[in-house]
C-alpha cells in the first residue's frame, strides 16, 4: 500500500442541517453524525477512514459547531485534541476551510491542505485516493485543485466544472485547466453536459497549499482573510476565546467556491482531476434511497428497524425509528421517515421540497422539531 503523504492535511468541515433529509437530520444531529448507507459507522467516519490511509491519523483536522464537539471526538477517538477547531457560530464554507488554512499553515508554513465534506458517500477507494494525490501534485505546482464527478447521469441537482486544456504536470496525468464553474442546470442544459463528456459535477473537494489558498482569500475577500489570520495568530495560546469570540461573529457568510475556487478559475489558477469513483452527496432522501438500493428503483429500502416496516407492491424508502408498524401498500417512489417526534411522507419526485418545511417551522419558531 502506498504511503501517506508527508506534506498533506486534510480537512473535514462537520457543519450544515442537512434540511432536506428532515426528520432525520436535525440541528442537534445532523446528517454526518448519522449512519445513512447501513454500513455501521456514520458518513463522518467512514470520511476519516476514507482520508486515513492518504494522512495517517495525526494529519486530519475537522472544522465543527460546538453543539458537535463531543460527538465528532466520539465519533473519531483517534483524533488529536488540538484538530478539532470549534466554529463559535456557523460562517459558511469559505470561513470554516480559511480558519483551518491559517491555523495548519502557521503551524506548517508549506503545507498542502485538502477539504472533503464530512456527509457524503464514496466508493472504488483507490480510485478516489489517486485522484487526491494527483490534487496534491498539482498543489505543489502552485494551482488549487479541484476533483471533478464524472457524471452517471444528466442530473439537475449538482453545480458542474468544465475542463479545458489538459496540464502538464508530473504526478498529475488526468489534469486540466478549470474553464468554468455553472450553477445547477435546467434537464435540457445537463443532458448536454452529460454528452459533452468536458463537464464534471462539482463535488466540493478542493486541495491546496494553505499559503496559496490563503493568498487568494485575501485577493477576494480581504477583510475575511484578515479576520481568519488574526483568529489563527490567537488560536494556540490562552488568547483563542477572546479574540474568536471578538472577531468570528462579524465574519462574511460566503461560500469556498465564491470566495476562492471561481476567482481562482477566472485567473487560470484553478486545476481539475476528474474523479472515476461513485460519489453521491446523499442530498435528499431520493437520493438516499437510490444509494441503499443500490439504484435499484424497483425495490423499497429501509432504513433502521427493519421488522416494522411491512411494503407490499410498493417502492422508495422507509426510515423507521419508532415502535410503529408501517404498511405500505401498492405505492410507487414513497418516501416515509419516522421518527419519534415526526413524522414526513412524500415521494421521491418531491423530495427536494422538504427543506421548505424546514424553512415554514423556522418561520414559526418552532424548533422543537428542528
Amino acid at each position: 500500500m502506498a504511503e501517506p503523504i508527508e506534506d498533506f492535511y486534510a480537512v473535514i468541515p462537520a457543519g450544515g442541517v442537512g434540511s432536506r433529509l428532515w426528520p432525520l437530520s436535525r440541528a442537534e444531529a445532523p446528517k454526518f453524525l448519522h449512519d445513512l448507507t447501513g454500513s455501521g459507522v456514520s458518513l463522518l467516519r467512514n470520511t476519516w477512514d476514507r482520508l486515513l490511509p492518504l494522512t495517517g491519523p495525526n494529519r486530519i483536522a475537522v472544522v465543527t459547531g460546538k453543539a458537535h464537539e463531543h460527538r465528532v471526538e466520539d465519533e473519531l477517538p483517534d483524533i488529536p485534541e488540538g484538530n478539532v477547531f470549534i466554529e463559535s457560530s456557523p460562517r459558511e464554507s469559505a470561513a470554516a476551510i480559511g480558519l483551518a488554512a491559517a491555523i495548519l499553515q502557521r503551524r506548517e508554513p508549506d503545507v498542502i491542505i485538502g477539504s472533503f465534506a464530512a456527509d457524503h458517500h464514496i466508493s472504488r477507494q483507490r480510485a478516489f485516493e489517486f485522484a487526491v494525490r494527483q490534487s496534491v501534485a498539482l498543489a505543489r505546482a502552485g494551482y488549487i485543485s479541484t476533483i471533478g464527478i464524472a457524471p452517471s447521469e444528466p442530473s439537475v441537482g449538482f453545480g458542474y466544472i468544465q475542463k479545458g486544456d489538459e496540464i502538464d504536470v508530473e504526478g498529475a496525468p488526468m489534469a486540466a485547466i478549470v474553464e468554468q464553474f455553472v450553477e445547477k442546470p435546467d434537464l435540457d442544459t445537463a443532458r448536454k453536459y452529460y454528452a459533452d463528456r468536458n463537464f464534471l459535477w462539482n463535488a466540493g473537494m478542493f486541495i491546496s497549499r494553505a499559503d496559496v489558498l490563503l493568498a487568494e482569500l485575501a485577493a477576494n475577500e480581504p477583510e475575511l482573510h484578515a479576520g481568519l489570520l488574526e483568529i489563527a495568530e490567537a488560536w494556540d495560546t490562552d488568547r483563542r476565546a477572546e479574540v474568536t469570540d471578538r472577531i468570528w461573529p462579524g465574519l462574511k457568510k460566503i461560500a469556498i467556491d465564491y470566495a476562492v475556487a471561481e476567482p481562482a478559475a477566472e485567473k487560470g489558477r484553478l486545476a481539475v482531476v476528474p474523479g472515476h469513483f461513485d460519489w453521491d452527496d446523499v442530498g435528499d432522501f431520493a437520493s438516499l434511497a437510490k444509494l441503499i438500493s443500490g439504484g435499484r428503483p424497483d425495490r423499497m429500502s429501509i432504513l433502521g428497524r427493519n421488522e416494522m416496516v411491512l411494503a407490499d407492491e410498493s417502492t422508495g424508502l422507509v426510515v423507521s425509528q419508532t415502535n410503529r408498524v408501517i404498511a405500505v401498500v401498492g405505492v410507487q417512489g414513497l418516501i416515509v421517515v419516522d421518527t419519534e417526534d415526526a413524522l414526513l411522507v412524500t415521494t421521491s419526485e418531491h423530495a427536494q421540497r422538504v427543506k421548505s418545511v424546514v424553512g415554514t417551522l423556522q418561520s414559526r419558531g418552532d424548533d422543537r422539531v428542528l
